[in-house]
């Protein structure tokens, strides 16, 4: 019991520290950059683009769009949504592809500490880190190190670099259009292209901006 009691502990320290720290400290890399970079060292592929920016310095339309994208419960749920679980589950028990219900939260967590893929090995730490995010970490900080960190395009991470490298613009001047084409991508963005966007993913951000406008700017006001 004594050498199950400390490796209880010692898991509970690997994770609540570094999160607890992530919450003060801006995050200098994740998990999937470093992934992109090791990669990049036996493929042909763009540098890695990557630019911190403060919650002020994010336009307001670029919090609005990736929760009218990703996850319009993430303002109210503590972390997973579960009516899209259970709705996922009963397309997959159609015999449906089972189609993604991650929240936010767990795109972070993943993003942050883990690797792709659906195993139920990844799924469960994912599960665990998310839990330990939201309760350790404000709505706020949650959305913003988001934001730096998610993946807009091979290699060009962070709204900051995705802003500047589609836009040549600042985050802070991101358009309604803009946003909603950014969040149009996610979560693959290897498959579709901001700067190439096709008529599935032009479709899609014409329909994140009716979401946009249906949740309104009061959505990030608890933030």
């Amino acid at each position: 019991m004594r050498l199950a009691g400390r490796i209880a502990v010692g898991v509970l320290l690997a994770t609540v520290v570094p999160i607890v720290a992530l919450r003060f400290v801006d995050p200098p890399t994740t998990a999937f950059m470093i992934r992109y970079r090791v990669a990049s060292l036996f493929e042909n592929s763009p540098p890695l683009a990557h630019e911190w920016v403060d919650w002020d310095g994010i336009s307001p339309s670029a919090k609005l769009a990736v929760i009218a994208s990703e996850d319009q419960k993430f303002t109210t749920h503590r972390g997973f949504d579960v009516d899209s679980i259970r709705e996922a589950w009963r397309q997959s028990e159609k015999g449906r592809r089972l189609r993604g219900a991650s929240t936010i939260s767990q795109q972070l967590a993943k993003n942050l500490f883990l690797w792709p893929g659906r195993s139920w090995l990844r799924k469960g730490l994912e599960t665990w880190l998310t839990v330990w995010i939201e309760a350790l970490w404000p709505k706020r900080r949650i959305l913003e190190v988001y934001l730096n960190v998610v993946e807009f395009g091979p290699g060009v991470f962070g709204v900051g670099a995705a802003a500047e490298h589609f836009f040549e613009r600042p985050a802070s001047r991101l358009t309604r259009g803009q946003a909603a084409l950014l969040a149009a991508v996610l979560p693959n963005p290897r498959r579709f292209r901001v700067d190439r966007p096709s008529g599935y993913v032009r479709a899609r951000a014409a329909w994140i901006e009716i979401q946009m406008r249906r949740l309104g700017p009061a959505t990030l006001d608890g933030l």
